[in-house]
């Protein structure tokens, strides 16, 4: 009908199209967490500052895009799949850029030793996250702001904490609004859960 289409017909279409594509975007989430956990596990001596690298080359548009400074603290070898493992810094970091608001982002990786452990994060100064919700945005589809202020399908996190969950680690944020997050993880030494 092209320009002939009646007004009201038009608004009808949009909404259509808008709730296809949210849809669509849910629908892919859900494949992208399903295959999360049935990807195979290989256990290997993997480098996660080479991790890091692939993580930002993937992201490299969105990093021209806002500026971003990136740093890192030295990154170790562990246990895993370097895969897998590019899949979490590349959610993470990515988040960091996402939520960095109208400032340029500054993300820094951070590696903490902790008696016998190393807990690995990616900490940024965006708009930061209520304490209250600091367990809940691993959920899938749990989102704190609607899609129209923010892009994603809401399953990125539930990725990372599945992701984590596989090399027998755990996942954490510790954040507060306006002052950033720091989202951090621990790889076990040991095994990798199936």
């Amino acid at each position: 009908l092209g320009d002939s289409l009646p007004e009201g017909a038009a608004r009808d279409l949009g909404f259509i199209t808008d709730a296809v594509k949210r849809m669509q975007t849910l629908i892919q989430g859900l494949l992208a967490l399903s295959r999360t956990g049935r990807a195979a596990k290989k256990k290997e001596k993997v480098s996660l500052h080479e991790c890091a690298d692939r993580a930002l080359e993937a992201l490299s548009l969105r990093l021209k895009e806002t500026a971003a400074q990136i740093t890192r603290d030295k990154m170790p070898e562990v246990l895993g799949d370097s895969t897998l493992l590019t899949e979490l810094y590349q959610n993470l970091i990515g988040n960091a850029l996402k939520f960095s608001k109208e400032q340029r982002p500054n993300v820094r990786l951070t590696v903490e030793e902790q008696g016998d452990d190393q807990i690995f994060g990616v900490k940024d100064n965006g708009i930061g996250i209520e304490p209250k919700y600091a367990q809940q945005i691993f959920q899938p589809f749990r989102r704190l702001y609607g899609a129209a202020e923010y892009e994603g399908s809401g399953i990125g996190l539930a990725i990372c904490r599945k992701i984590v969950e596989r090399h027998g680690g755990k996942i954490w944020v510790d954040s507060e609004p306006g002052k950033g997050a720091h989202f951090r993880f621990t790889i076990s030494h040991k095994k990798m859960e199936g």
